[in-house]
Parts: C-alpha cells; sequence; structure tokens
C-alpha cells in the first residue's frame, strides 16, 4: 500500500511538474506566457491586439536585462495608442523577436505566435499561479473584460 501511495504521490508531482511545461497563461491585462522548462515567451493576446489597432512600432526590451514581475517589458505603438505590456514574471531576457523591428504588423496577424516579443530566463515564476489557463482567460473576455 505505501508503494502505491508513494507512486501516486510522484504521479501528482509530474503532473504538476507537466503543467509548467509548454504551457500557456495570460493575465486580465492582455498578456501571455508561453512556459517551456525554465524559459518563457511573452506577448500580447489577440484581444488586445485587435482593441490596439494597427501595429506601427514594437520598443523591444534590452538583451540580459533583468526583468522583475510586474514591470513593463516592452512598448507596442499603433494607429490608436500606445501600449505597455507588463512582464508578469521575472526573468533575464535571452531573446527578442526581431522580426518585429521591420515587422510591427506581425503582432496584429500572429500575436500568439509568431508575435510573441521576448525570451526570458525565468529567475520569479510566482506570477504563473494568478493567471489564467485558455478556457478562463476566454471565459474572463466573454464576460467583457
Amino acid at each position: 500500500m505505501a508503494l502505491r501511495l508513494t507512486s501516486r504521490v510522484c504521479f501528482r508531482q509530474f503532473l504538476a511538474a507537466q503543467r509548467r511545461t509548454l504551457s500557456m497563461y495570460y493575465t486580465e491585462s492582455h498578456e501571455w506566457v508561453k512556459v517551456d522548462g525554465e524559459t518563457c515567451r511573452i506577448g500580447i493576446t489577440d484581444h488586445a491586439q485587435a482593441a490596439l489597432g494597427d501595429v506601427v512600432f514594437v520598443d523591444l526590451p534590452e538583451m540580459d536585462s533583468e526583468i522583475d514581475a510586474g514591470d513593463e517589458l516592452a512598448t507596442v505603438e499603433s494607429v490608436k495608442a500606445v501600449g505597455d505590456v507588463g512582464c508578469p514574471v521575472g526573468g533575464i531576457v535571452q531573446a527578442v523577436n526581431e522580426i518585429l523591428l521591420d515587422k510591427p504588423g506581425v503582432v496584429n496577424s500572429s500575436p500568439e505566435d509568431e508575435g510573441w516579443i521576448a525570451e526570458l530566463q525565468l529567475t520569479d515564476s510566482s506570477g504563473l499561479d494568478d493567471m489564467m489557463d485558455k478556457a478562463a482567460y476566454d471565459t474572463f473576455i466573454a464576460d467583457g473584460a
């Protein structure tokens, strides 16, 4: 019986770890975070890009800069407005999407895939605990967020 209980505990721990691998999380301020092990990509949601309109410029973060959870990660400028992109997790910028320098409209055409803004080495993932999965985010949007 003890062996079976230990196996179940290990399996639950494995499942919890899997949820953090290649998982997509969403904030109430319409950023997304895609976690892959100890790194993550961050961008804005389809809802956010639609509200902004045609994106004409993206101010990307500096490579190797350390960003704290809650800090500004980037700025997205559209024909209608300028929006700050918050960073819901802490990390060190490992990559930026340089395609956006020449083609900022990729944020509009593929906001949750090719339109990613930055990739971070996670140093503080605690912000993920307060974020939504896709189903919860879709409900949040449907409720008029």
